[in-house]
C-alpha cells in the first residue's frame, strides 16, 4: 500500500493511519484508493477483530483535496469520487463485523468527519475539532453523513451544521454526542490504541451483532427490530465466545475470549 496511508496488524487490531501530514491529510486519489483498499482488507481479515482509524500530523482528515479537485474540474471532470471512493469507504467502516475507532488526533472536516462519524466510536483530543464544510464549497453533504450526523445529533442540529458549517471543537462534540471520549492532546495516541486493542481483544461475534442491530434499528420498526434481535442473539448466543463468558462468570475468573 502507498505511503498515502499506513496499514498494521497486530495481535487482532488493524491499525489504518492517514499519512499526508504536510498536506493535513487531505485525500487526494492515491490516499482515498488506498483507504478504500486498506478498509475492505481490514474487514474481510478474520485475524482482525478491530479498526483503529487514525492520523499523523496536526490534523485527522481536512476531506477532499481541493488543489486536486481543482485541477479536474478544470480538465472537465465531474465528481465521480463519491461513487468510486467515499461510498465504498463508509460502506466498509459501518458494515464490517468487527468495532471501528477513530481516534481523532486534530481537525475533521468535509469527508474526514463523514469518515470518523461513520466509526463505532469516536475518542477524540482535546485540541481537535470537526466541520462539515461542504456547504462552504457549495456542495452537499457526501460520506454518509447525511445519515451518521442527524443519528448522532438530531435533525435540527444537523441542518445547522451542514446549512452553517463552522468548527466544532472537542468539548461542544462532546457535548453534541459526535465524541464518545475527550482525552489530553498528548494522550490521545494511547488511549486510542487502548481502546481499540481493549476491543480487539473481546466477544467479536456480539459487537459484530450490536453493530448490526443498531444499524437495522436505525431504519425499521420496533416489530422489525424485535425480529432482528432475535436473529442476532441466536448468532451470537452460539458463538464460542458466550461459552466461554459465561464460564468465565461462572468461575468467577475474567474471559479470553477467541473471536469466534
Amino acid at each position: 500500500m502507498a505511503d498515502s496511508v499506513l496499514y498494521e496488524v497486530s495481535d487482532g487490531l488493524a491499525t489504518v493511519t492517514f499519512n499526508r501530514p504536510e498536506a493535513m491529510n487531505a485525500l487526494d486519489t492515491d490516499t482515498k484508493n488506498t483507504l478504500r483498499d486498506a478498509l475492505r482488507e481490514a474487514a474481510d481479515d478474520t485475524a482482525v477483530r478491530a479498526v483503529l482509524l487514525t492520523a499523523t500530523g496536526r490534523a485527522f482528515c481536512v476531506g477532499q483535496d481541493l488543489k486536486e479537485h481543482l485541477a479536474t474540474l478544470a480538465a472537465g471532470g465531474g465528481l465521480t469520487t463519491v461513487a468510486e471512493h467515499y461510498n465504498p469507504i463508509v460502506t466498509a467502516i459501518a458494515t464490517m463485523p468487527k468495532p471501528v475507532v477513530a481516534g481523532v488526533n486534530g481537525v475533521a472536516a468535509g469527508a474526514g468527519a463523514g469518515f470518523a462519524f461513520a466509526a463505532d466510536y469516536r475518542i477524540v483530543a482535546d485540541t481537535a475539532a470537526f466541520n462539515t464544510s461542504f456547504a462552504g464549497v457549495a456542495l452537499s453533504a457526501d460520506s454518509g453523513v447525511s445519515w451518521t450526523l442527524p443519528r448522532l445529533v438530531g435533525h435540527s442540529r444537523a441542518s445547522d451544521l451542514l446549512l452553517f458549517p463552522r468548527s466544532v471543537g472537542a468539548a461542544e462534540a462532546y457535548d453534541l454526542g459526535i465524541a464518545n471520549r475527550v482525552v489530553p492532546a498528548a494522550d490521545l495516541a494511547a488511549e486510542a490504541v487502548a481502546v481499540a486493542r481493549r476491543l480487539a481483544e473481546g466477544p467479536t461475534v456480539a459487537y459484530a451483532a450490536i453493530k448490526a442491530s443498531l444499524a437495522h434499528g436505525a431504519a425499521h420498526s420496533l416489530l422489525s427490530t424485535l425480529a432482528k434481535e432475535d436473529e442476532l442473539q441466536t448468532l451470537a448466543g452460539a458463538a464460542e465466545d458466550h461459552r466461554i463468558a459465561v464460564n468465565a462468570f461462572v468461575a468467577k475468573q475474567p474471559p479470553r475470549y477467541v473471536g469466534r
